[in-house]
């Protein structure tokens, strides 16, 4: 999910007007960067790291190793209303975006009476832990949001105790209603379109059929239903916690017991690792209001804005590397390409193995070559040799794979296997990508593996936010009914339409 910004630059600039100290929290999962005391920095990092750990300890989830540059990162904003100037969006106080290119969050260090910005942190992040953990899986839209519901609501005691399983009140009505979405659809794959109401109740009978289900001694009943989901088998798995209609009786009863149980997890029994601080360079800390907004994601009307900000706020640290790397990233978003690779350039003379300013430089010229049309063999292998070193740095990283790959279509040239395989391995890195998903699963039927394809397909198709028009869904019926290639011919149209309907806004834009 990428928000756009629609604000004016100067927006955010009180948010660091004032800024002091700023430091970079770092754990082997998370990226925090806030102002505050050294204190206060290394204590929000080692909580999202324990609330990691508390997911891998409840559901017996191995931690595996990871790119340090897919950890999550996390900036800490002044309070709500900041968070909602940087998302346009308000309704919200903290939101999460899933990215192969580096997950992303933001949050406040103030809240005041608001929907905690702690728990959507850790319901979004919670999506991205499923979809890491367990990406061969399909989960039922109700399992999807009912996990993020049940760890999204964990808090912590003064003694470092996660406690887990307290209901979300902001979803009281929805977690009672059997009317609107009784069992029987509830469990279904696909409970079809629903409305604003059903939606709010899916996500609160969600939460209270996985707590039934996690803390209510229905474990065996709820792995059962996961695996005769998965196995194609929607009628059994309707019923692997009984009848239907019983179970949304039993549901009511249980959440109108007296005491629900809960599950506890002492600072003992969660090892967060080591966490270690490091204080933000001058240069670092005034390219924060820009960095905030091209790491948020800018359209093309904010684009020009934020690249003007970042040039000026830049300007005073040539030789910061973090400074630089900002303003590449912003003069490459408002595809000003000679600029954002002239920045790229004096990143590298100030850190000569920075991934991400190997990338920018790459993707600048990349952009150049693609808009001449030039398909000189030589300069496309130069542009890709930037993405090679890049991997070569980082070889867990998967957007160099992903920028690999992409310059073959960008050259107008078929990819080639290694390229392919490098594509499908990002996908492995970083299955919780639904774009990247949607690349490896075109990769996999165009080489007709259509057992994996539909691996790739299905969360997507199934995600509780998928699209009205939810080409993945249709992919998966094609791929029934038809096979790998109508399947394949099929999103092959989608993509021609998305990309004509995107230069007909182009058009409009310049007429």
């Amino acid at each position: 999910m990428r928000r756009h910004l629609l604000l004016a630059t100067s927006l955010l600039l009180p948010s660091f007007a004032h800024a002091a100290d700023w430091y970079e929290g770092s754990s082997k999962h998370f990226i925090v960067y806030s102002e505050g005391s050294p204190e206060q920095v290394t204590a929000a990092t080692e909580a999202l790291e324990r609330f990691d750990q508390a997911l891998r300890t409840i559901t017996g989830t191995p931690d595996k190793p990871i790119s340090p540059n897919l950890r999550v990162t996390v900036f800490m904003l002044d309070d709500v209303a900041a968070i909602r100037k940087l998302s346009g969006d308000q309704s919200i106080a903290g939101y999460f975006q899933p990215r192969a290119s580096g997950p992303m969050a933001f949050a406040p260090r103030k809240t005041a009476g608001e929907l905690s910005a702690r728990a959507i942190l850790q319901h979004e992040y919670a999506h991205s832990f499923m979809f890491s953990s367990w990406p061969s899986a399909v989960f039922a839209k109700w399992f999807v949001e009912g996990f993020a519901e049940f760890v999204g609501t964990a808090t912590y005691r003064t003694d470092g105790t996660l406690t887990f399983g307290a209901p979300p009140e902001y979803r009281k009505y929805g977690i009672s209603q059997i009317n609107q979405i009784p069992a029987s659809q509830l469990l279904m794959l696909n409970p079809g379109k629903l409305d604003e109401l059903q939606t709010h109740i899916l996500y609160g009978r969600g939460w209270l059929l996985t707590h039934y289900a996690l803390l209510g001694g229905h474990g065996k009943e709820l792995a059962e239903y996961i695996t005769l989901s998965n196995a194609g088998k929607a009628a059994e798995a309707g019923r692997a916690f009984g009848n239907p209609n019983d179970l949304d009786h039993k549901l009511n009863r249980y959440i109108s017991g007296t005491t629900l149980p809960l599950l506890r997890l002492s600072r003992e029994q969660v090892a967060v690792g080591k966490v270690t601080l490091r204080k933000l360079s001058a240069g670092e800390v005034a390219t924060l209001p820009a960095r905030t907004r091209s790491s948020n994601g800018v359209d093309a009307k904010a684009a020009p804005e934020v690249a003007e900000l970042a040039r000026r706020l830049a300007a005073p640290y040539p030789t910061d590397a973090a400074a630089q790397n900002e303003l590449a990233e912003a003069e490459f978003d408002a595809k000003n390409y000679a600029a954002a690779e002239a920045a790229a350039d004096r990143a590298l003379a100030a850190d000569p193995n920075s991934i991400h300013a190997l990338l920018y430089k790459g993707m600048a010229q990349m952009a150049v070559a693609k808009a001449a049309g030039d398909t000189n063999p030589e300069r496309w292998k130069a542009i890709r040799g930037y993405f090679l070193k890049a991997n070569k740095l980082d070889t867990e990283y998967p957007q160099p794979l992903i920028l690999f790959y992409e310059s073959f279509a960008a050259a107008k040239q078929a990819p080639t296997v290694n390229a392919r395989n490098g594509l499908l391995g990002a996908y492995v890195l970083a299955p919780f990508d639904t774009d990247l998903r949607v690349m490896a699963g075109k990769v996999l039927l165009e080489t007709n593996d259509a057992k994996a394809a539909r691996v790739a397909f299905e969360p997507v198709a199934y995600s509780p936010h998928a699209p009205a028009d939810n080409v993945a869904l249709k992919v998966l019926t094609a791929l029934d009914e038809k096979g790998p290639e109508a399947a394949l011919a099929l999103l092959n149209e989608a993509e021609a339409k998305a990309r004509k309907a995107a230069e007909d806004v182009e058009k409009k834009k310049k007429s």
